[in-house]
């Protein structure tokens, strides 16, 4: 079921990141309060690593519990293990490094030199694999995929979310959790990525969007428009969907839809 997304607007994006990080740190510890562990999604981008930096710098960030945080992904770039440009290279770099995680708790999807090569369609199936034995541990959780606690998506100018593309056939899937991406209008062209049904399985989903050539995006994905179209559209938890976004982001949106207290 779609639940109505909530709008916070904050004056620009270095104060979104900030914000954005301490919600975060507080989501996870009141899930590693109520049920031991917490389950989080990442993303790249600009945002997303804006995002990292900031709960780096945090210090409230010493709050979570590290050893007890899955951490995932929503699509990765595949590419070489250690290449600069995956997404799970630029989370080490920004924030993963320098706390204490447990590595058989970060869930990096696979890399194009790794055991499936450079088959992206079996990488993607082993990754929902290894989602879907995370979901079977779980005792109150029956579906596919964990119930994340917080899946974050920066939102690009064309509307896309992890690497689901406007009219790509990754958009349309309705069964699959994981599928690999070809020809992806933004390079690399190869990719993995989470699907909508894997998206909506979360208990919240955040939406990140900062700068002005994030705002027509922000105005189409939340005026209405399909998800085939607008894949951001289509991304919502089951218990909440956060647009966190900065005034330039918002700026083609009806000031009627966030409050006043949010800039």
């Amino acid at each position: 079921m779609s639940t109505a997304p909530q709008l916070v607007v904050h004056r620009d994006k270095e104060l979104m990141a900030q914000a954005a990080a301490a919600r975060l740190i507080t989501r996870i510890v009141d899930a590693q309060a109520s049920r031991g562990s917490a389950s989080v999604v990442l993303t790249g981008g600009r945002n997303g690593n804006g995002l990292l930096a900031a709960l780096a710098a945090a210090p409230a960030r010493d709050a979570i519990d590290w050893a007890r945080l899955d951490l995932w992904w929503g699509d990765e770039r595949f590419l070489p293990e250690g290449d600069p440009e995956r997404n799970v290279t630029q989370a080490r770099r920004a924030l993963l490094d320098a706390v204490p995680l447990d590595p058989k708790r970060v869930h990096a999807m696979p890399a194009s030199d790794g055991p499936h090569g450079g088959d992206v369609d079996t990488a993607a199936a082993s990754y929902a694999e290894e989602l879907a034995s995370a979901a079977a541990a779980e005792p109150s959780h029956h579906g596919p995929v964990p119930a994340f606690d917080v899946l974050m998506l920066g939102v690009g100018p064309d509307t896309h979310v992890a690497s689901l593309f406007p009219e790509f056939p990754a958009v349309r899937e309705t069964e699959r959790t994981v599928v690999g991406v070809h020809g992806a209008p933004k390079p690399p062209p190869t990719r993995v990525t989470l699907t909508l049904p894997a998206i909506r399985a979360a208990r919240e989903v955040w939406l990140l969007a900062a700068g002005e050539d994030k705002a027509e995006a922000a105005e189409i994905a939340l005026s209405g428009a399909g998800e085939i179209q607008a894949p951001a559209a289509g991304a919502y938890g089951r218990a909440r969907t956060l647009w966190l976004l900065d005034k330039a982001a918002a700026s083609r949106l009806p000031r009627a839809l966030y409050p006043p207290a949010s800039a």
